[in-house]
């Protein structure tokens, strides 16, 4: 054990091996950590390094025999896409895995996987699993948002009902990763999912509960219609077309507790469409809040800097509504010169 002047030591006999450059390691073999580390000896534990110093490596971790059989044949990292997705094949059938090591580590891959990568196992998804996985109150709530994205990812039209339900019938105040399940149901059900949404969380203010109760719509719930709409518009631009998403979003400009996100997100996707609605918005003591009243300044801003397409010689033009925008801003700027002053300051180019 440790001392004043030492860290103790503890010596791990080798009984298999996963990865080692040469022959380094073997079975049979002990080795020493230059630290102290309390165990048992009939357990197992898993040993891992970057290099000889073992003053270097990790923590010795516990693992079962089951734990020690997937770490020990768990490809290697990749960096082409299509290497990427062919490693992630290795990961499918322990998401839910007895041991709770393993399907941690499992889930944590795809979770850290890019979307993109994702998606060319559609067909290889455990379809009936997830959702079984998805309505389980046993899962995870952390796995919910990914579940309910892959159900849409990999599902098929009947399924729709199952994530619909989930959706509709609230069982808790906020609900982690219920946009993932909303992306997937938009994916399953297109525009006619896209509209469900819109009425059950956008235009209404009222839900029910899984008692049949109707209630207040938390916050929550229309914020991750937000989340929705943005994942699709970056990750699924040929679901449902970007002029559909920016009329979903419009739908939300009334909401004066959302109302500066949605302009914030209209302004990045280029909605040039509501510059008179929010120059109106402006002056409406409605929204005659600080925060709404930079993110208007910040869409014109925005806008007027949009340049149009390049022409043959490489010059480009500036679009009218650009030049509009420039003109409401010297307005605006005239009538509350501190707000403007404070957009300006904060405005990410």
């Amino acid at each position: 054990k440790a001392t004043d002047i030492t860290g103790g030591s503890t010596r791990f006999e080798i009984v298999d091996v996963g990865f080692t450059l040469g022959d380094r390691y073997k079975k049979g073999q002990v080795v020493e950590f230059p630290v102290y580390y309390g165990g048992n000896k009939d357990s197992k534990y898993t040993l891992m390094g970057p290099n000889d110093r073992l003053e270097d490596w990790h923590a010795p971790s516990e693992v079962t025999d089951a734990g020690w059989a997937y770490q020990a044949k768990m490809p290697k990292l990749a960096t082409d896409p299509k290497e990427q997705t062919q490693r992630l094949l290795y990961f499918l059938p322990y998401f839910e895995h007895a041991d709770q090591m393993v399907a941690n580590d499992a889930f944590a891959e795809f979770a850290a996987a890019p979307y993109s990568v994702i998606v060319p196992l559609k067909d290889q998804l455990p379809r009936e699993k997830v959702l079984q996985w998805l309505v389980d109150e046993k899962t995870p709530v952390t796995r919910i948002g990914f579940y309910g994205l892959m159900a849409g990812l990999c599902g098929k039209p009947e399924d729709a009902p199952i994530l619909e339900k989930k959706i509709l019938v609230l069982d808790a105040d906020f609900r982690l990763g219920i946009e993932g399940v909303m992306a997937g149901y938009i994916l399953l059900k297109g525009e006619e999912g896209l509209k469900v949404l819109e009425d059950a969380k956008m235009r209404s203010k009222v839900a029910v509960d899984k008692n049949g109760k109707e209630i207040n719509l938390p916050f929550s719930e229309t914020y991750a219609v937000m989340q929705a709409l943005r994942f699709m518009w970056t990750y699924e631009p040929d679901r449902i077309s970007k002029d559909r998403l920016k009329q979903s979003m419009h739908i939300l400009l009334d909401r004066q507790e959302l109302a500066d996100l949605v302009i914030t997100d209209l302004s990045r996707w280029k909605d040039w469409s509501v510059q008179d609605r929010l120059v109106a918005m402006y002056d409406n003591q409605e929204f005659a809040i600080p925060a709404i009243r930079r993110a208007i300044i910040r869409y014109l801003i925005t806008c007027s800097q949009d340049k149009g397409p390049k022409q043959a010689d490489g010059t480009q033009e500036t679009p009218d509504y650009a030049l509009k925008a420039a003109e409401q801003l010297k307005v605006i700027e005239q009538k509350d010169p501190k707000t403007f002053a404070d957009a300006k300051r904060f405005l990410v180019r």
